[in-house]
């Protein structure tokens, strides 16, 4: 049987046969440990591993370690991947919680804040419409004749008083609950509406081409959406194009409807007001632009005012093919065969 390597946390072994052959083991301390763990981790070679490889001397040896394939060794899932450890215990623990918490520290993403304001915000929004709501058919039981058109007008008649109606007067601890009822409504609004100006705020300073792009709200939805820049940054241009939409995909994918063409992209302006038939193509085209945006802003590129620019070309094209689409349509309608003018109708 071909002979395999093992890298295991405390150094890297050559074995045969559950036997070890030759052993690289890495130096007895905590700083070297965890500078070899996070080594493996990243995908690079640890030196134990470069001693190990230098004795090959083109001999066939296995490895279930992916990362030792491109350095001649051939990879076998079957090959051993364990070799015990002579010490052990609260070394191992320590080893693996600093590991742990370099790899926190590495990961963070700033734009958490901006990703939970935005899911704030839309709590608010639903605690807000429900208290609106019930506040609303509150103030209009002794009021009827009052005009609620909305919650905030229920709220200014809690506060004030609604006018007399003729009804029976409420009682007066009631009317001081539908007071505070209301004192909480214009809270919400109020939180919600500083929510909105920390995050239109934050977004230029940490994700500017986005911001450029496609303005703070939209940004913060597509953050909030994608868990993050960094995961955003990561995500191709398609799955960008539907985010938002993930309840429609997956009926797709159940043969239960159409695919979805755009999701949280439908609130950029352009493609909002655009001709049905075109707000795939300018989604998409968005897409491609929000992509590279994210993964700009991830590394801290600067701005880069061309992706606006190319999608506004983009979006012209499109209008200018349409106004000509529509002229010419009306110019030659005249002269097609009949058959061919009900089809054009």
């Amino acid at each position: 049987m071909a002979k395999a390597i093992v890298t295991e946390w405390h150094g890297t072994y050559l074995t045969e046969n559950g036997s070890v052959l030759r052993s690289a083991p890495v130096p007895d301390d905590n700083a070297t440990l965890v500078s070899r763990a996070e080594l493996r981790r990243s995908g690079g070679r640890t030196p134990e591993e470069t001693t190990m490889l230098a004795l090959r001397s083109g001999e066939t040896w296995r490895t279930r370690d992916r990362r030792l394939v491109e350095e001649g060794v051939e990879y076998d899932p079957r090959a051993p991947g364990r070799v015990p450890a002579e010490r052990a215990g609260d070394r191992v623990r320590e080893m693996i919680l600093q590991v742990a918490e370099a790899a926190l520290e590495a990961s963070w993403d700033p734009s958490i804040h901006v990703e939970e304001a935005v899911r704030a915000s839309r709590d608010l929004d639903r605690a807000a419409n429900l208290v609106g709501e019930r506040l609303a058919s509150w103030v209009s039981r002794d009021a009827p004749d009052a005009d609620v058109a909305d919650a905030d007008a229920a709220a200014r008649l809690a506060l004030e008083g609604p006018p007399p109606s003729g009804l029976g007067p409420i009682d007066p601890a009631l009317a001081e609950a539908r007071r505070a009822l209301a004192e909480l409504y214009r809270s919400l609004r109020s939180a919600r509406s500083s929510l909105d100006a920390a995050v239109a705020a934050a977004v230029p300073s940490r994700t500017p081409n986005l911001h450029r792009l496609l303005g703070p709200e939209l940004t913060g939805l597509l953050l909030a959406q994608a868990g993050g820049l960094d995961r955003l940054a990561r995500l191709p241009a398609s799955t960008i194009q539907v985010l938002g939409a993930e309840r429609a995909f997956f009926a797709h994918l159940r043969g239960r409807a159409p695919p979805p063409r755009h999701g949280l992209l439908f609130l950029f302006p352009a493609i909002q007001s655009a001709p049905r038939r075109d707000r795939g193509k300018l989604a998409r085209a968005l897409a491609g632009k929000v992509a590279i945006a994210a993964r700009m802003d991830a590394q801290g590129a600067e701005i880069d005012p061309t992706l606006r620019e190319s999608f506004d070309r983009r979006e012209a094209g499109l209008r200018a093919r349409r106004s000509a689409g529509r002229k010419g349509t009306r110019a030659d309608r005249s002269r097609l065969p009949l058959d061919g003018a009900s089809g054009d109708r």
